[in-house]
């Protein structure tokens, strides 16, 4: 099926009700355009796409193009593509359906996000066809994600609050964003107590604002930059080159992160010990696991007198 659109594919029956089915695929076209929206197949034995104009509109290409499906997965997000082969190899196998939200970067540099929801269509019981439906979900994308980051925004600091960093606990091990993760920074701030004690929780308050600032400023490229606690506070780093390098510029941070904090004419005391893990090198990370050594990292590291140890 070398052609962008075969309409025949959507329909099935004899020459007869050709005319009928025309009509019917034209009506189609017309209805999903209002939504953005159009429907697909891939034949499985060719890896061959048929789509009707929505999909084409979605992507941003011309309608006389021949779509060919590995130049199509590469305007997919790494973490989209990455997750639709995924389900796509699962449906196969299982001879299932599935759905997913991927983002895409079209043809002319547009970004949008998509909704795919495919089905199986097998033949002698053995998977032949997947097809289904994909539609434009970048407004609603946009909404849900400015709630998502009301609700999982702590107000006082701007970082992310327990929420944000439980769902990262909760991932699956095999997670396509699991996998993007190379280290976990844990913060204690010590002697918090003795600044609400001394100067008032109003002061404290200020600490932990200011704490949160200088986090987001020093790890501009963290994949998660949150408060889990009172005064603790979890940085999921990228993965790194060298751990060594890591943990040396990690050390060389501190300083700047607990220095004093000026409020109401004072010089409040910032200080703070952390706990640094690396990843794993298996395969599949384990969230949990991770969390655990950094935190084993964090107690040393109070324990002792060393601001930052590191899990052997």
């Amino acid at each position: 099926m070398n052609q962008l659109v075969r309409r025949s594919a959507f329909v099935g029956g004899s020459a007869a009700r050709d005319e009928d089915a025309s009509g019917c695929l034209e009506l189609y076209d017309r209805a999903t355009s209002l939504v953005s929206a159009g429907a697909w197949s891939c034949d499985l034995s060719s890896e061959r796409l048929a789509w009707t104009s929505g999909v084409f509109e979605l992507f941003g290409l011309a309608k006389d193009q021949t779509p060919e499906r590995h130049a199509i997965v590469e305007m997919y997000s790494e973490e989209s593509r990455d997750l639709l082969e995924r389900k796509r190899a699962h449906a196969i196998e299982a001879c299932s359906d599935f759905s997913l939200d991927a983002r895409i970067v079209r043809a002319d540099g547009m970004e949008r996000w998509i909704r795919i929801t495919a089905a199986m269509q097998s033949r002698n019981g053995r998977p032949d066809t997947l097809y289904g439906m994909k539609q434009d979900v970048t407004d609603d994308h946009a909404r849900w994600e400015a709630l998502r980051a009301q609700a999982e925004c702590d107000p006082l600091t701007g970082v992310a609050n327990r929420a944000s960093f439980q769902r990262f606990l909760e991932r699956r091990k095999d997670e396509p964003a699991v996998d993007r993760i190379g280290a976990l920074l844990l913060f204690d701030m010590d002697g918090f107590k003795q600044v609400n004690d001394w100067w008032g929780h109003a002061a404290g308050d200020a600490c932990l604002s200011e704490f949160g600032k200088r986090l987001r400023q020093t790890f501009p490229h963290a994949r998660l930059v949150s408060r889990i606690g009172g005064d603790e506070f979890a940085v999921l780093l990228p993965p790194v080159s060298s751990r060594s390098e890591t943990e040396s510029a990690v050390r060389s941070m501190i300083g700047s992160l607990q220095s004093p904090v000026r409020w109401n004419g004072d010089l409040l005391p910032l200080a703070v010990s952390a706990g640094l893990a690396f990843a794993s090198e298996e395969p599949e990370l384990d969230p949990q696991k991770l969390f655990v050594a950094a935190d084993r990292a964090l107690y040393n590291a109070k324990a002792s007198a060393f601001r930052v140890v590191v899990c052997a």
